[in-house]
């Protein structure tokens, strides 16, 4: 989680004070930075993007195989709480590993490990058996997930430009081309294949990809001192420990909408609108698509209307395209929900992590950064039995509330104080 907080960090904490100057890396003599698309970046980028795939292929197919394995909504909810746990158990092991063997060469071993586990699910009966391989799943994803993006950090370092946020997009495009394609298919495949030729192209850009990663050779990084915590004169009313938590409770609130959109979209369309299929992975990848653009223009827009602005009508948002795919009674408009829902909740988290770190340095993005994956781990699971406790669309009215809590939240970050306080919170 610290890596990829850190990447969050060094992306979008130079948006967040336009009054103070961020801290670049010392350019060594004799050292020129590297071509902006080097054969590395590209790699790279191919690894997220294989990764946001598999991941997608996997969540159009949830409908097949929560049938197969004849699943409650509180009983998938639980056997998708085993992804997270996998996920969750794997984050501290891959760290020390990428410390010890180097991150380019975990990343690739992660995601052939990752390619192979997105081929488990559809041959699981039984809740229990799906569980089980969801744990593997999970701690693949889990794993691909901390060690990409570990080499991401070092390969910003090298290239010595802000280049972070074109392999998030290239997550994001990943995952629109997987539920894409697992739409066209949905009708022609069944979840076992889909889902084994997911895995075998997946292990394919692994094998070209991850040899271009290993053969480039690794630039010089010059290493700067460590920031400290930055207050501005429109700085929070709060210290800066209950801003960092604010932040993290941001970040929980739009991860939280992140993973009940990835679990439970699907679902919603097939059950509630009665969309086939195809039309029900579509909703996935409008939500994607949606996600992607959003990302694509994050920097820009931060810069345009500043990153408060942006947070709170994020969040504002995407309360309100959740309202609308939750309760609008036509496929059409729950899929202008999840267009409206994607475009909110894409910038909210990078944007809290970055000004958690502006506050609090790295422990600040520490915090917040698992604060902000606990909203990944706990959606589910709560959408799973307030499902069947009340309906899937009642359920999913909570994603809408989340959004407006992170934008009360985000605006309670930002909100100003006074310069004494100012003075004092920085002293600190």
């Amino acid at each position: 989680m610290k890596e990829c907080a850190a990447l969050l960090y060094c992306d979008f904490v130079p948006l967040l004070n336009k009054t103070a100057r961020p801290t670049r890396p010392a350019t060594l003599p004799h050292s020129p930075a590297p071509s902006a698309w080097s054969a590395a970046r590209i790699a790279l980028t191919a690894i997220f993007a294989v990764d946001g795939f598999l991941f997608a292929a996997w969540v159009v197919r949830i409908p097949d195989v929560r049938a197969q394995v004849h699943a409650s909504h509180s009983s998938l909810g639980l056997a998708l709480l085993c992804l997270s746990a996998g996920a969750v158990a794997a984050m501290p092991l891959i760290g020390r590993l990428c410390v010890r063997f180097g991150s380019r060469r975990v990343t690739v071993v992660a995601l052939a490990l990752f390619s192979a586990a997105a081929v488990l699910p559809p041959h699981t009966h039984s809740v229990l058996t799906l569980g089980a391989a969801l744990v593997l799943f999970g701690a693949g994803y889990g794993s691909a997930n901390v060690a990409m993006n570990s080499a991401a950090v070092e390969l910003v370092a090298e290239l010595r430009r802000p280049v972070m946020p074109s392999f998030h997009a290239g997550y994001s495009l990943g995952g629109l081309i997987g539920a894409s394609l697992g739409g066209l298919l949905a009708t022609s495949l069944t979840a076992s294949w889909a889902l084994a030729l997911s895995g075998l192209l997946g292990a394919a850009v692994t094998a070209v990809a991850g040899a271009v990663l290993l053969r480039e050779p690794r630039g010089t990084v010059a290493t700067a001192p460590a920031a400290a915590p930055m207050a501005a004169a429109s700085g929070p009313l709060v210290p800066a420990r209950y801003l960092v938590l604010l932040l993290g409770l941001t970040a929980l609130f739009s991860s939280y909408g992140e993973g009940a959109l990835a679990d439970w979209a699907t679902l919603h369309l097939t059950d509630d609108v009665h969309a086939s299929a195809g039309l029900a992975a579509i909703g996935y990848a409008a939500y994607a698509f949606a996600m992607t653009t959003g990302r694509l223009g994050g920097t820009w827009l931060a810069m345009r209307f500043g990153p408060a602005r942006l947070m709170v009508a994020g969040g504002l948002t995407a309360g309100a395209g959740m309202l609308l795919a939750a309760l609008a009674p036509s496929v059409a408009l729950v899929l202008a929900g999840f267009v409206l829902v994607g475009l909110g909740l894409a910038n909210l988290f990078p944007l809290a992590i970055a000004r958690a770190g502006q506050e609090g340095g790295p422990h600040g993005v520490a915090t917040a950064s698992m604060l902000g994956y606990g909203g990944m781990l706990i959606g589910p699971p709560v959408i799973g039995f307030l499902a069947d406790a009340a309906s899937l669309p009642i359920a999913l009215t909570t994603v809408a509330a989340a959004g407006a809590g992170a934008a009360v939240l985000a605006a309670l970050a930002h909100r100003p104080r006074p310069a004494a306080t100012v003075l004092s919170g920085s002293a600190r």
